[in-house]
């Protein structure tokens, strides 16, 4: 689950570290009236669950109320990398010496935490990795023990931080780590921690990804979600206890398991297709849900064909078959569907389909070969 720079930020202060609190507005009346608040040079910051933010616009420094107002509505509105800013954070203008990125993510080839800092701070971390790698530093967190606190020393003196600041830096670091465990997150980052006016260290951009599978453990968090930055039918999906995932490509997919679901990509990538979504249905997935993630599949304008691809475990094949068919009920189907329908009462889930005139393959490589042949041509 992604949140919001103010939220993150918001988390971020509750376990000690020092950011550049600000005030979050929806409007340029609120934007002037903030500025006037905070009485000072403002930074102007769009609210949206993207990235380059900075290059696209939506970030601006005001000198005062006016210019505020003036510059908050060249961002209000704004299509910042498909995401539309409809709230903006104004912030106290400061005074920046130095610029560090700092970052924590879970790292499964270490099977650890890894903590990240580059001299690289306020640019794009996949940026500096493709140009610069030599200036990411890492340390490995052991998932027990935690960070230790000579770990932290030891980025700082990789980054060259000067002596007397080491100490702070490595307070702010452990602070991040705890921020990111304690949360349950797959990623916690400042991107730049800054060392301001006053050689003290401030969070100036804050950025946390939530783990939904540990949102159980936080119910405070499920109300830092923002429809408005969420895909219609991922939110529509959710409320379904279906796992999907809008993507890019034209072919639908309906698929039971995870792992099933990724190969089923793969399949389809590899004849040449391009996939339109992840979709889990779940291992017992009902005859309700195979309709419903049927419905989610097809509301997607770019669906040129379907695949569905069940493996009977827990789910029969004749309870995924009345699914179909409960679904093609209310449905109308203008685009082509192959079905693979292996495992459990599969032979009765196959002569349900078959009554109904819907034939069914053998293989996944085979419904794979099909489907991307049907998506071409529907093309």
């Amino acid at each position: 689950m992604n949140i919001h720079e103010y939220q993150a930020a918001k988390i971020f202060a509750s376990h000690g570290i020092p950011i550049n609190a600000g005030i979050v507005c929806t409007s340029p009346d609120e934007v002037a009236k903030a500025a006037q608040e905070l009485g000072q040079a403002v930074v102007i910051k769009a609210q949206v669950h993207s990235g380059g933010r900075g290059k696209a616009g939506g970030v601006k420094v005001a000198r005062d109320p006016e210019q505020a107002r003036s510059a908050s509505e060249q961002i209000f509105g704004l299509d910042i990398r498909g995401h539309i800013v409809h709230k903006v954070l104004v912030a106290p203008a400061v005074d920046i010496k130095r610029e560090i990125y700092l970052g924590v993510t879970i790292d499964r080839a270490a099977r650890g935490v890894t903590i990240m800092a580059s001299s690289e701070g306020g640019v794009e971390i996949e940026e500096v990795a493709a140009t610069a790698p030599e200036k990411i530093h890492r340390e490995v967190a052991d998932p027990l023990l935690g960070l230790h606190p000579y770990q932290a020393r030891r980025l700082a003196f990789d980054l060259g931080i000067e002596p007397p600041l080491v100490n702070g830096f490595a307070r702010v670091a452990q602070q991040l780590y705890t921020a990111f465990i304690q949360s349950d997150a797959s990623l916690a980052e400042i991107n730049p921690l800054a060392i301001v006016g006053d050689g003290s260290w401030q969070a100036l951009d804050s950025k946390m990804v939530i783990d939904n599978n540990g949102l159980y453990r936080h119910k405070d968090f499920e109300e830092l979600r923002d429809p408005e930055e969420e895909v219609a039918t991922e939110i529509e999906a959710r409320a379904s206890g279906i796992s999907f995932v809008k993507l890019d490509g034209d072919i639908g997919c309906v698929v039971n398991g995870a792992g099933l679901s990724m190969a089923t990509m793969d399949a389809i990538k590899l004849y040449g297709g391009e996939p339109a979504n992840f979709l889990d249905v779940g291992g017992g997935a009902s005859a309700s849900q195979v309709a419903k993630a049927l419905e989610i599949v097809l509301s997607d304008k770019n669906v040129r064909a379907i695949l569905i691809n069940i493996f009977g475990g827990i789910t029969r094949g004749d309870e995924v078959a009345h699914g179909l068919l409960e679904a093609f009920n209310t449905i109308k189907l203008e685009v082509p569907l192959v079905v693979r329908l292996v495992g459990t009462n599969q032979k009765e889930g196959r002569e349900i389909l078959a009554e109904a005139g819907i034939t069914t393959v053998d293989t996944m490589n085979e419904a794979a070969e099909r489907v991307v042949a049907a998506a071409k041509q529907a093309a």
